[in-house]
This record gives structure tokens, sequence and C-alpha cells, in this order.
């Protein structure tokens, strides 16, 4: 993001034009977006990484995904395969509660609440764990 155009926003806040300093913050989010790298799945950010210890998570942000309509198709069939890979491990089935909840865990350390994240931005995001999580089967 440019340094003079958040200003404006913060400006255009400060002075009670709320609408326009978010329609002014969110073009900027999406621009941004469109400028970041693949490893962030074009979402702006560095998504957390997915592999074998995060499995459980990566399962149950499928669920999370296909519950709430981000998802379709193939995404339940990964999820149920993912499941059989991680059943009696406790661990990893406590993964995947938290990730049916929303909540991504990578194995990088990083976690991504997918909650507080815009309808569109949930989409990519669960574009990127689908295609991750399916390398994993």
């Amino acid at each position: 993001m440019h340094a003079r155009s958040t200003l404006i926003a913060l400006a255009l806040l400060a002075a009670g034009a709320s609408a326009q300093a978010n329609d002014l913050l969110d073009q900027l989010k999406e621009k941004a977006g469109a400028a970041a790298s693949s490893q962030g799945s074009n979402l702006g950010f560095k998504m957390p990484a997915i592999g074998s210890s995060t499995i459980g998570s990566a399962a149950g942000v499928l669920q999370y995904c296909v519950k709430n309509n981000y998802l379709g198709g193939d995404a339940a069939s990964v999820k149920d395969k993912l499941l059989a890979k991680i059943t009696g491990q406790k661990q990893q089935e406590k993964n995947f509660e938290s990730g049916a909840k929303g909540l991504l865990k990578g194995g990088d350390g990083k976690t991504l609440n997918m909650k507080i994240l815009s309808s569109k931005v949930k989409e990519k995001a669960c574009d990127y764990v689908l295609k991750n999580a399916t390398s994993l089967i």
C-alpha cells in the first residue's frame, strides 16, 4: 500500500467520512492482494504453511469452507481422505476441531482466523487450503 493513500484514508476516517475511507481502504487492500506473491495466494499476506503436520487443521478448514459455501465439489472428498489419515491422532483431531471453526494452523507457526476475512478473501483462502491439502492425500 502507498503511505500517502493510507494517510488520505485515515484523514477521511478522522473527518467522519468513514464510508469513503472504508471504500478507499478496501480498494487499497484489493490492490495489495493483487500485487502479492503467489505464496500468499494473492491474498495480500502469506498464508500459513500446510503440510503433513497440519493435516487435521487443513481438513477442518475444508469442512468450514464447505459448510459456509466457499467450496464445493471435491473439497468434501479431500476432507474425508485427510480425516482418514488422522483418525486416532489426538492432536490432529484437536486441530481438526479448531479448523472446523475457521482457525487454520500452519506448520510454520502461523495461524489464520478465517472468520475475520472478507468473503472474497475467504474464497481465495479456501482455494489455497484445498489446493495444498490435495497434495497431502
